[in-house]
């Protein structure tokens, strides 16, 4: 601490001026030091709890995890087709925003998780396509159960070549370009989200 400084034009003698809280020099007996503002001030400091000695350090997140990346994109990629099967079994029309969705989606999921390997953007974006394929199948399951007597899983797993034929009869160029867009989007998603 430095030595107290005297008011200019006053002499200076070493000893506190009456009426300053902020003259009295720390370490003489009766003088009370500079108020600093904390209340613990010249406390010792505590041990962690539980009577150790530095606190628990948190758990990193997990990154940088390629395993761990890709399953997560794949999971992603499998909700993301719910979500857009769903969406277009309701409104009976393929929706380009939604398929932008589930390859966002994806590549946040495969870039957040996974990090920067280079692989993961290029496998987030083969997932968005399966997730947007699934999804146009998936809607197409739907919409083909208002009409026939068959729930959407018989139509799905039993009658899957038939729902295929169906989908290629109904895919058109827009289709198309739904698949390369969100793979696009996957793919830049993962590489901008990377840690």
């Amino acid at each position: 601490m430095s030595t107290p400084v005297p008011p200019p034009n006053q002499p200076y003698d070493g000893q506190p001026q009456a009426g300053n809280p902020y003259a009295g020099q720390p370490g003489q007996p009766g003088q009370p030091g500079a108020p600093t503002g904390n209340p613990f001030a010249g406390q010792q400091p505590v041990g962690a709890p539980f009577g150790g000695g530095a606190p628990f350090a948190p758990v990193a997140p997990a990154r940088n995890n390629v395993g761990l990346g890709i399953l997560v994109a794949f999971v992603a990629a499998l909700v993301a087709a719910g979500v857009y099967g769903a969406i277009i079994g309701a409104t009976k029309h393929e929706i380009g925003y939604a398929a932008v969705g589930v390859g966002a989606i994806v590549g946040f999921a495969a870039g957040k998780l996974g990090g920067r390997n280079p692989a993961l953007p290029v496998i987030s974006g083969a997932f968005a396509l399966i997730g947007v394929y699934a999804g146009q199948l998936l809607g197409e399951a739907i919409i083909i159960s208002k009409q026939l007597p068959l729930s959407v899983t018989d139509i799905f797993f039993d009658h899957f070549s038939d729902l295929n034929k169906v989908w290629k009869e109904d895919s058109d160029f827009i289709s198309v370009i739904f698949f390369l867009v969100a793979a696009a989007v996957a793919f830049s998603t993962a590489k901008k989200t990377a840690d």
